[in-house]
């Protein structure tokens, strides 16, 4: 004879589990309208601040933004040309650093590397909490031991790069490591059944496969390059520059600085340039994004 317990068997018993359940869904119900009220609370911010910068800085985005340099004595016929060509110059440079040293590491890290061994480990450690260091760090360690003693460079457009490469280098070798993981282990197997060398197997196999993951995060990382000022205000970006930097060894400023600089002056000559030179740098990071898309799209496409 079986034996029912009283509990389950009376309906208060059968319906605790069920009024249980309505409290957990009511939890859930609130906790997920709260975060849609964040969300929403911070697009509107975020839109608001969005059509305060195109209603203000539109009127300013022309050709004289693009070629003329700052001026204290006439700033409504200013313009932002040293900080562009700054720009180029200190980021175009970072690519160079940053790209084939992170692409380079990622591979051996994800294709060579021993991963019993306790210094690789301790590479791949120290990379992970490295693409969380801010970047206000770099800076102190670039102007530590780049702009002064040993190498005493000074506060040029070269220890600038520095600064950068050292902050997207983690994002780079992270972002390559993973496109490489993401090639299918067949293409592998396969290229080294054929008798392929690793080396043959990396270059004619996983990194063709691998560019779209490797473009897009290279192309976000050199985003966030652009957008940085406290690294470059600690290494000599010069906050007010009337001439073009001439070379790596020259002085410069970039447009982050530059922008630094123009929004807290009095007139609203200055007020409005800065609000010109920020939608000229939205525009920048939003074609770099697009570009990123574009070439993720394209090569995913073809393999």
């Amino acid at each position: 004879m079986s034996i029912t317990s009283p509990a389950t068997s009376s309906p208060a018993g059968a319906a605790a589990p069920l009024r249980a359940g309505r409290r957990r869904d009511t939890i859930s119900a609130v906790f997920l309208g709260v975060l849609w009220l964040c969300l929403a609370l911070a697009s509107l911010f975020l839109l608001f601040v969005m059509i305060e910068i195109v209603r203000r800085g539109l009127a300013r985005l022309d050709l004289q933004l693009l070629t003329a340099p700052p001026s204290r004595i006439r700033p409504e016929n200013g313009g932002v040309r040293p900080a562009i060509l700054g720009t180029v110059l200190v980021v175009g440079t970072t690519a160079l650093l940053a790209l084939p040293t992170g692409v380079g590491a990622a591979v051996y890290l994800e294709e060579y590397a021993d991963r019993t061994r306790w210094w690789n480990r301790m590479i791949e450690l120290n990379i992970q909490n490295l693409a969380a260091v801010p970047s206000v760090i770099f800076g102190i360690l670039v102007l530590a031991f780049v702009v002064r003693a040993p190498l005493n460079i000074g506060a040029v457009a070269l220890s600038g790069s520095i600064a950068l490469a050292l902050l997207i280098l983690p994002v780079i070798i992270i972002s390559t490591r993973e496109a490489l993981r993401a090639v299918p282990g067949e293409i592998r197997d396969g290229s080294l059944a054929l008798g392929a060398t690793r080396w043959q197997t990396v270059w004619r196999q996983l990194l063709p496969a691998a560019v779209p993951g490797i473009a897009t995060g290279s192309i976000l990382a050199l985003s966030r390059a652009i957008g940085e000022a406290a690294p470059l205000i600690l290494v000599g970006a010069t906050t007010f520059v009337t001439f073009s930097p001439d070379g790596w060894l020259s002085r410069y400023t970039v447009m982050p600085v530059q922008i630094y600089t123009l929004v807290p002056q009095p007139d609203q000559a200055s007020k409005d340039l800065a609000y010109g030179a920020i939608l000229l740098l939205i525009v920048i990071l939003v074609a770099m994004n697009a570009l990123a898309i574009y070439l993720r799209n394209r090569f995913q496409r073809r393999w």
